[in-house]
């Protein structure tokens, strides 16, 4: 089914009324702080449940049914971070980790969770600067090359960490690039909200450097 708006998004990811009224909410909420806060490019703004709403909610069914802590790295608007755990909301025990420098974001990302109460801590920090216990599930979305967000990850990464990354076309380039430093296991997705783009599915995440002089 192809998501084009919230109607098709709520039959798309099968949500209940009440999750779709929390989504509503966020959508209202982005729109508005949009006017004085470059959130997402003006430009998606008209295909926000296509190229935001349903890029991030993707990940929500990728993730291990057992997933509890959740890490989203540069968060930004809040995507995918507040859409995916808006949707897992209901999972007991279920707590996303926001990790997002920027001041003004924060606001908006905390506004966001008070609005929707989604379960979500923000923490207003860099990501290298931020101390977290490693995480079931570590994602990222439009935020860097794959080689740094892994860099970024390494400290929240545990043995049974999954990364989720979308990425665009330069997926198999960043995949090669990054084995020169990193060691890991990836399963690439198609994206469902993009034919061009892919889900990085990745675990098993090593160091291939360690030991040895960089």
């Amino acid at each position: 089914m192809q998501v084009l708006d919230a109607e098709s998004f709520s039959a798309a990811a099968s949500v209940s009324r009440e999750t779709m009224e929390r989504l509503r909410a966020y959508e209202a909420l982005l729109l508005k702080w949009q006017k004085s806060i470059n959130l997402v490019s003006s430009a998606t703004l008209t295909h926000l449940w296509q190229r935001h709403m349903w890029d991030s909610a993707q990940l929500a069914a990728l993730a291990p049914l057992e997933a509890k802590r959740w890490i989203d790295l540069g968060s930004g608007a809040g995507f995918p971070g507040i859409v995916v755990a808006l949707l897992l909301r209901d999972r007991p025990g279920f707590q996303m980790e926001l990790i997002e420098s920027d001041h003004r974001k924060c606001a908006f990302l905390s506004e966001s969770v008070r609005v929707t109460e989604a379960p979500v801590t923000v923490h207003v920090q860099r990501i290298e600067s931020a101390v977290l216990e490693p995480a079931d599930v570590v994602s990222a979305r439009a935020l860097a090359p794959l080689p740094q967000i892994l860099a970024w990850a390494l400290p929240f990464w545990g043995k049974a960490t999954i990364g989720l990354f979308p990425k665009g076309r330069s997926a198999t380039d960043e995949l090669t690039e990054s084995r020169k430093d990193w060691i890991f296991e990836v399963e690439a997705i198609a994206s469902q909200s993009d034919p061009s783009g892919t889900v990085l599915k990745l675990w098993g995440l090593k160091d291939a450097n360690l030991g040895r002089d960089r």
